[in-house]
């Protein structure tokens, strides 16, 4: 079974090690994990809140090559290497999805393949039928 449709960003880890940045099935769109790189450079290195937004940014950007938009997002999981952080990602989470309000998993303590990192996301979006 192939999905509908890949995007790419075109990373270089994409080809390299063998995913997308998302994939259509149907409906659905699934986000893989995303950082705040942005043209190969972390950005706001040791500032959670910033590396947080920038990484809603880069899955924005992903969702919008197929018309979704993170209103559609109905989950969202988040990585973190450090617990401390989890109020300043917390707060960038709830700026974006306040009103949105998706299903939603924290979890800290993980290691990335960068130490810089300090958080990482990962989302499904589902486009809502206009009734």
């Amino acid at each position: 079974m192939s999905a509908d449709k890949l995007i790419s960003s075109g990373g270089p880890w994409e080809a390299k090690i063998g995913y997308s940045r998302a994939v259509v099935a149907g409906e659905y769109v699934h986000v893989s994990g995303s950082t705040a790189t942005v043209d190969g450079q972390l950005q706001h290195e040791g500032d959670a809140y910033g590396q947080t937004l920038v990484a809603f940014s880069v899955i924005e950007k992903a969702l919008a090559q197929v018309n979704y938009t993170l209103a559609d997002v109905v989950r969202t999981r988040v990585y973190l290497s450090d617990e401390a952080d989890m109020d300043a990602v917390g707060k960038a989470h709830g700026e974006l999805f306040a009103s949105i309000r998706p299903a939603a998993t924290m979890l800290a303590g993980i290691k990335f393949i960068n130490s810089k990192m300090l958080v990482e996301i990962e989302v499904d979006a589902w486009k809502r039928r206009q009734d």
